[in-house]
């Protein structure tokens, strides 16, 4: 089993900055499993975000994200990271870490089998 917990959120001014940070625990290494973060607004579905195939691996990217998030990761601590820069009001939303058991660079929510509680974004503009 793994446990995901996720901190770091909060309220930030339009343009500004916020790292999201994973903490994952539990029997399982995380080393070569693609790890992910999502959001969800209110009243929308759950949409991918960014993810990383394996440590030291490719990265990926949603397109409203592209240029100004990265995801990354520290496997001496267990954790996953996500910084984001040039924030925006429509990025207001619960960012979600997730841990997949299969390979690839899985972007649907179905293809992860792990997740955190979640941690509240809000971007005033």
């Amino acid at each position: 089993q793994v446990q995901l917990v996720e901190f770091g959120g909060g309220l930030v001014q339009a343009g500004g900055s916020l790292r999201l940070s994973c903490a994952a625990s539990g029997r399982t290494s995380l080393s070569n499993y693609p790890m992910g973060w999502f959001r969800q607004a209110p009243g929308l579905e759950r949409e991918f975000v960014a993810g990383n195939s394996w440590s030291g691996g490719p990265t990926y990217y949603s397109d409203s994200v592209k240029g100004r998030f990265t995801i990354s990761r520290d496997n001496a601590k267990n954790m996953v990271y996500l910084q984001m820069n040039s924030l925006k009001p429509e990025d207001t939303a619960v960012y979600y870490c997730a841990a997949s058991r299969r390979g690839g660079a899985p972007r649907r929510s179905d293809e992860y089998d792990y997740w955190g509680q979640g941690t509240q974004v809000t971007v005033d503009s």
